[in-house]
C-alpha cells in the first residue's frame, strides 16, 4: 500500500507515523529466517542479514522500511545505498558490521496465517504492537495521535517527513490511497534519465523528464549530488542503454543542454531533490538522491507543485 503526497491532514481519524528515509521491505515467515522482498518484488534477504534472527510464526507478512542510522539515530539513505544493491553474502555480512541496517517494521499483514489486510490500521497496528518485535536491529517506531506535534518532532530530528494513516482504513495492497499521506519536508520527484553530459567529470550532468505520449517532457539538467560513487553507477547502467536519438519530446531540450548529449533509452528512473519549478516545468536547484529501481518511468507521475 503507497501513500499520496499532500499536506497533513488533522482530526482525530487519523494517525501518525515518522516517515523513514530508507526502502520498503517486506518480511515473509514461511518457516526459519524471513525471506525479504522490495518493493518491487525482488528478492532482497541476501542484502540484510543483520534480521535473520527476526524469528515468527509461519505464515507471517511484515511491511516496513530497511534504514541505516548513523550517530544521530537518524537515517542516512547514503549509508543504506552501500547496502541495497549487494547480493554476495560475504560482502553483506562485512557491511552488516560497519553500517548495520535497522528494521522499521509499521505494518502488520498476515499474521500465523490469518489475513489482517482487511482490519483498520489501529487494529492492525495494536496486534503488531503486542507482538514485542524490539530486536537488536528491528523495531517498531511509535505512531501517535497529534500531527502538528509529530511534525514538529520530526522537524527538530532532521527526519524525512511524517506519514498520516486513516484509523480505520483497510490494506490495499500495491494501491495509492489517499487514507495514507505523506508529508515530505523537502520537495522531491522521480524522473526519468534520458540522456547524459559529460562535464568536469565523464558524468558532467543527466537529462531529465517526464513520460508524456509523445516521448519525455524534459526537466532539466541535473549535476549536484552525483558522487565518485554513484558517477561509476550511474555510467556502468547508463552506457548499456545507449540510443541514437532523443527520447525527449522534440525540440523540448535546449541546445546547451542538447549540444554533446549522450542519449539513452528512457529505462532509469532516479529521485530528484530541487526547491521549485519554473512556469515551464523546469526544475531549480535539483540534485540527485538515488536511483530508484523499485519504480518503473510510467510510474513518474509528477506532483502539482503544492505537494498534490
Amino acid at each position: 500500500m503507497l501513500a499520496t503526497a499532500g499536506a497533513l491532514p488533522a482530526g482525530p481519524e487519523w494517525s501518525y507515523e515518522f516517515k523513514w528515509d530508507g526502502v520498503r521491505v517486506l518480511a515473509l515467515f514461511a518457516g526459519g529466517p524471513p525471506a525479504l522482498f522490495a518493493r518491487s518484488g525482488a528478492v532482497v534477504t541476501a542484502a540484510y542479514p543483520e534480521i535473520a534472527g527476526l524469528s515468527l510464526p509461519e505464515g507471517t507478512l511484515l511491511d516496513g522500511e530497511m534504514v541505516v542510522l548513523d550517530a544521530k539515530g537518524r537515517p542516512s539513505f547514503t549509508a543504506l545505498a552501500e547496502r541495497m544493491h549487494v547480493r554476495d553474502s560475504s560482502k553483506a555480512a562485512r557491511l552488516s558490521v560497519t553500517a548495520p541496517v535497522t528494521y522499521m517494521i509499521f505494518d502488520l499483514l498476515y499474521h500465523d496465517g490469518l489475513d489482517y489486510t482487511g482490519l483498520p490500521y489501529l487494529a492492525r497496528r495494536e496486534k503488531l504492537e503486542e507482538l514485542g518485535l524490539a530486536g537488536p536491529r528491528w523495531m517498531v517506531p511509535p505512531s501517535f495521535g497529534d500531527g502538528p506535534a509529530t511534525e514538529a518532532a520530526a522537524r527538530e530530528n532532521s527526519l524525512e517527513g511524517v506519514v498520516a494513516k486513516r484509523a480505520d482504513s483497510v490494506y490495499l495492497p500495491g494501491t495509492r490511497s489517499p487514507d495514507w499521506v505523506k508529508v515530505k519536508f523537502d520537495r522531491t520527484g522521480d524522473y526519468v534519465i534520458g540522456g547524459w553530459r559529460a562535464g568536469a567529470r565523464k558524468l558532467g550532468g543527466l537529462l531529465v523528464g517526464v513520460p508524456t505520449p509523445d516521448g519525455l517532457a524534459f526537466r532539466g539538467r541535473v549535476g549536484g549530488g552525483i558522487g565518485a560513487v554513484a558517477e561509476k553507477e550511474l555510467l556502468s547502467r547508463l552506457e548499456p542503454l545507449s540510443a541514437g536519438s532523443s527520447p525527449f519530446v522534440a525540440g523540448a531540450v535546449p541546445r546547451e543542454d542538447s549540444r554533446g548529449a549522450h542519449w539513452v533509452r528512457p529505462e532509469m528512473v532516479v529521485e530528484i531533490r530541487y526547491g521549485n519549478r519554473t512556469p515551464d516545468g523546469r526544475l531549480r536547484f535539483p540534485r540527485f538522491l538515488r536511483l530508484r529501481d523499485d519504480k518503473t518511468p510510467q510510474e513518474c507521475a509528477e506532483e502539482d507543485e503544492d505537494g498534490r
